[in-house]
């Protein structure tokens, strides 16, 4: 009778330890969120399932499969209005990914040289790259894009008047019209000998790295490697008897023939999206160099090594383990800003999804193809930016 009145008890105590148990508890709340966020998913889903069925809208994606209909002013590929809304919408993808990638390169090198420039000695530079960063981080981008569409390239010549430029460029408001190459029979042999001068480019740097570290001896990695990636391509280009031609632009009474055009819509954005990130790139960059601790460079300058040098060697490399983190989320932001594209036209992602919208009506399928493009791109983006960042890492020996 005894154990029989001491067990109720001991049970209590052991279930009120298992509901002060840390573990129990997490899993016990991580289990109800759970239960409640695939609730609300049902009951969005099902109510615009019955508020489809109600207008009478089909959905699915099957309307990518139907003709288009429509025509797209700059593609990358082979486009027409007998295409699918499929191909469309890869036109549309395809455009959204040359401008953000041609910008973030741009961005890079203007922000990285425009942070240094704010920190030099001499006062003009300074204030100069202090102007540029005030001015592009307080003005909306809608603006700025708005600025080079309608301020700068608008008012260009016309065709016929049109500026020639270096290397038989024109430009005019109509765009910028460059030489276009035709590759021939044996151009894939300058595509070969590419790949190949960047892979012994990467297997050089890599060996540099640990002859470096072993013994403190440089070598000209930089140098040697752009001599093998220029100079294979260049020799299969006179081994194959030079396939590779170019289609030159010719400037006729009224109008430009020949050659490629980029269209002011590419060229607004694209300039527009690189210059004003690259104001907020030039910050990140100046206070990553600023959070090198000083004595680094001390030492650096007390071991005799020249103030370039120090700068290349011993700051930069520890100032990009503060710059890569941040340099991420405006990789991120610019590809996203590139949506303000339809604003003036050019063919991106959304503006083709837009059409398409409007043609079709399958607004929840075409708003679900916008979210799963940019998010596949900004997880890409953050996949690679931290694989760079772990290489990056300070390495203890």
């Amino acid at each position: 009778m005894a154990e029989q009145t001491n067990n109720p008890p001991l049970r209590e105590s052991s279930i009120t330890a298992m509901l002060y148990n840390p573990a129990v508890r997490g899993f016990f709340y991580q289990f109800i969120t759970l239960i409640l966020f695939l609730a609300a998913i049902w009951w969005v889903v099902d109510n615009t399932i019955d508020n489809l069925n109600r207008a009478g809208i089909a959905s699915g994606f099957g309307f990518l499969g139907n003709r288009a209909g429509f025509d797209i002013s700059q593609s990358l590929i082979p486009y027409n209005n007998d295409m699918t809304y499929g191909r469309a919408f890869v036109v549309g993808l395809i455009n959204t990914i040359a401008v953000s990638i041609t910008a973030i390169i741009t961005a890079t090198i203007i922000g990285f040289i425009v942070g240094v420039g704010r920190l030099s000695r001499n006062w003009l530079v300074a204030k100069l790259c202090q102007v540029y960063v005030e001015i592009f981080r307080n003005i909306p981008p809608l603006l700025v894009i708005f600025f080079f569409y309608t301020g700068v390239l608008s008012i260009l010549p016309s065709p016929r008047e049109s500026l020639k430029l270096p290397l038989d460029m024109y430009l005019n408001n109509r765009g910028l019209t460059v030489p276009m190459p035709v590759f021939g029979p044996g151009s894939i042999a300058m595509l070969i000998a590419f790949v190949i001068g960047i892979v012994a480019t990467i297997g050089i740097s890599i060996w540099a790295k640990k002859r470096q570290m072993a013994t403190g001896q440089q070598f000209p990695v930089f140098w040697t490697g752009l001599a093998l990636i220029v100079g294979l391509p260049l020799l299969a280009f006179f081994v194959t008897g030079m396939p590779v031609t170019f289609d030159m632009p010719t400037l006729g009474r009224f109008n430009l023939s020949g050659g490629a055009s980029l269209r002011p819509e590419f060229m607004s954005l694209y300039l527009a999206l690189s210059l004003y990130t690259a104001a907020f790139m030039a910050e990140i960059i100046r206070g990553g160099i600023n959070g090198v601790a000083k004595g680094q460079t001390e030492a650096a300058n007390a071991l005799g090594l020249h103030p370039n040098l120090v700068t290349r060697l011993v700051v930069v490399p520890q100032a990009m383990r503060i710059i890569i983190p941040p340099l991420t989320s405006e990789y991120l932001s610019l590809t996203k800003n590139s949506s303000l594209a339809i604003a003036i036209g050019y063919a991106d992602i959304v503006a083709v999804g837009k059409t398409i919208l409007n043609q079709t009506g399958q607004a929840v399928e075409v708003v679900t193809i916008w979210m799963v493009v940019y998010l596949s791109l900004s997880v890409l983006t953050s996949v690679f930016m931290n694989w760079f960042n772990a290489k990056m890492a300070l390495v203890e020996r």
